[in-house]
């Protein structure tokens, strides 16, 4: 479980097909505090710590994550949001993220504003009941609050502390992002589905 609170940034040190695996090398400034068997959400993606070597650590994509996230596109030298697990009696400055990616959107524009900056997406139509306005969703990994919701588009702003503290600073327009949908709309929408 996260919360959507970007720690630090992490740098893919290299990708490594195996199999329908691929193994991700990742340099990151809190290596040393990880264990093996952690598990660190990687741009929202929630990965297991497989191996550690000085300042890097490895992690393994099977074939759904990379198949359902944007896993499958970085590339060596990419940079990455990352964040530890959620500790019991932490406090939750985001909302509840689990880690499991629903889909991908793509960045249809961005907008410096001053102060800000504007960021405009579009997704699968089949998620629309999953998004409403002012509600939570995870990009990135990054806990934000959607507005100008549409069919399958929606909005968000980024300050300027996670503009400068997230790989937002390098997203562009065409660019695909890792979306998890707010969990208890997806638990109220499985319910009535059922009825």
């Amino acid at each position: 479980m996260f919360t959507g609170i970007i720690e630090t940034l992490g740098l893919v040190k290299e990708i490594i097909s195996s199999g329908t695996n691929i193994d991700i090398r990742v340099q990151s400034n809190i290596t040393n505090e990880l264990k093996i068997d952690q598990s660190v959400a990687h741009n929202g993606v929630c990965l297991t710590v497989v191996a550690i070597d000085g300042d890097t650590y490895k992690v393994t994509a099977v074939a759904e994550t990379i198949n359902k996230t944007n896993v499958g596109k970085w590339q060596a030298g990419a940079t990455v949001n990352l964040e530890r697990a959620l500790k019991v009696g932490d406090r939750l400055d985001g909302h509840f993220v689990q880690g499991h990616v629903d889909a991908t959107a793509t960045c249809t524009g961005k907008e410096a504003l001053e102060g800000s900056w504007l960021f405009h997406f579009k997704y699968d139509e089949q998620f629309a009941a999953l998004m409403i306005e002012k509600g939570s969703v995870c990009i990135n990994g990054v806990s934000l609050t959607a507005f100008n919701v549409g069919r399958d588009t929606f909005s968000v702003t980024i300050i300027p502390y996670t503009y400068e503290h997230t790989n937002f600073s390098a997203l562009e327009s065409g660019d695909m992002v890792n979306i998890e949908f707010d969990v208890l709309g997806k638990y109220l929408l499985r319910s009535q589905s059922l009825k």
